[in-house]
């Protein structure tokens, strides 16, 4: 389809949305729930305006860090949270949950195939510190056809008895949809019913009030997310989050800081009442995010383009895929993203070697909050297919009209 202006793509945009309008009234009634659910959590944590003053030093009683953990545990229906600014992305908080909790010997198992770029270093990197130089042995159980490959997976773990089970809940880089909290359950079943004695171990990261429940809800043992992504609402300026039993989270706590501290200490001089907004808020600005995943779902669709999600289901992360075929298409509309950012709209995007990642990576973050998915971002590798994945968006609208100038350029 070739767009005349602005105007006749909205007018695309508007009949889109139309398609997918009974999707949006399901994503409200989600939204609605989980946003009770926090207010409790609120309410029952007793949050005061004092909550929201910061520590120095060692931070010991540090009243706002503590009541951010019982919030969180309490919305993941979890025994304890660690909710903490020291982690300093998702990727450090995984990094920190698997040393904490694996030992030399010991086997780290996925059957979500492999991880995301950011950690396969964490996992199996020379000379840095890694778990493979630490002596913790890895294997993983690749999908089948997208889906969990249960015979693979009960094979594996009667024959290798790993101490820990990794599951990645989003898509990462990888052409299959995100699991959905039902999956989640299932599969957890089903390594409970083989070896109780497993650590089952969720990477929720771009997973949080997608439903209304969370891994640690259906059984996994911990989970794990960063703030700067749909937990944080927008607002939280870094930090990320370690939820589940109680003697596991404990042990993340002492690989943060030190065996003998663990979570009794930790400052942050700057105060917490942004963590704190923005937890309450990130049930309505996940929602946003999941009717702007629905919206480039179905106009990408309609102009031809493979996506992953497909436009006919409520999405189980807040990522569009979308394959645009070319180098020159993948550029194009990341760099119209960009100009369509509410900070450095001025500047152009390039691929990169990008920290962490196996290839040259070309990604457009106009965010207040550098490096926050949960604002409208997009990245992807330069190399064929040349896929792109769309993320986050403070608000409908700004997704809309971005999206509308991305196609126009298209």
């Amino acid at each position: 389809m070739d767009f005349v202006d602005y105007n006749h793509v909205l007018d695309f945009l508007s009949q889109c949305e139309k398609g997918v309008c009974d999707l949006y009234r399901d994503i409200d009634k989600i939204v609605l729930y989980n946003q009770n659910k926090v207010l409790n959590a609120f309410k029952k944590a007793r949050v005061a305006l004092t909550d929201f003053a910061g520590s120095s030093g060692y931070g010991y009683d540090d009243r706002g860090k503590n009541k951010l953990g019982d919030i969180v545990a309490d919305i993941f229906g979890a025994e304890s949270a660690l909710v903490s600014p020291n982690f300093t992305c998702g990727t450090h908080a995984l990094s920190c949950t698997l040393f904490g909790l694996l030992r030399p010997g010991d086997l780290m198992l996925s059957i979500s195939g492999e991880p995301y770029d950011t950690l396969k270093e964490v996992i199996g990197g020379n000379d840095i510190g890694s778990l493979k130089d630490m002596g913790i042995k890895y294997a993983q159980v690749d999908l089948k056809d997208g889906k969990f490959d249960v015979s693979s997976i009960t094979s594996k773990i009667k024959a290798l008895k790993p101490k820990l089970i990794f599951i990645q809940r989003s898509r990462g880089y990888q052409d299959r949809d995100a699991f959905s909290i039902e999956q989640l359950k299932d599969i957890i079943d089903e390594i409970h019913n083989i070896n109780k004695k497993c650590i089952i171990m969720v990477d929720n990261c771009y997973g949080e009030f997608i439903e209304t429940k969370e891994p640690t809800e259906v059984g996994a043992d911990i989970a794990v997310g960063s703030l700067i992504k749909n937990m944080g609402g927008g607002l939280a300026p870094t930090g990320g989050y370690v939820a589940g039993r109680a003697e596991l989270v404990d042990k993340v706590a002492r690989h943060l800081t030190a065996p003998t501290l663990g979570s009794e200490v930790g400052s942050y001089k700057s105060g917490y009442s942004e963590f704190f907004e923005g937890i309450f808020m990130a049930p309505h600005v996940v929602g946003g995010v999941l009717k702007g995943v629905l919206l480039m779902s179905s106009a990408l669709t309609k102009l031809g383009y493979k996506t992953n999600p497909k436009p006919d289901a409520i999405p189980k992360d807040i990522i569009c895929m979308i394959e645009l075929g070319t180098e020159e298409k993948l550029i194009a509309f990341c760099k119209t993203i960009q100009e369509n950012s509410p900070v450095d709209s001025f500047l152009s995007p390039e691929p990169w070697d990008m920290p962490g990642y196996t290839s040259k990576v070309i990604m457009a973050a106009g965010t207040f909050i550098q490096g926050a998915s949960i604002e409208l971002s997009c990245d992807g590798p330069v190399k064929p297919p040349y896929r792109l994945y769309l993320q986050g968006g403070l608000t409908y609208e700004h997704i809309k009209i971005a999206l509308a100038n991305a196609l126009l350029k298209l």
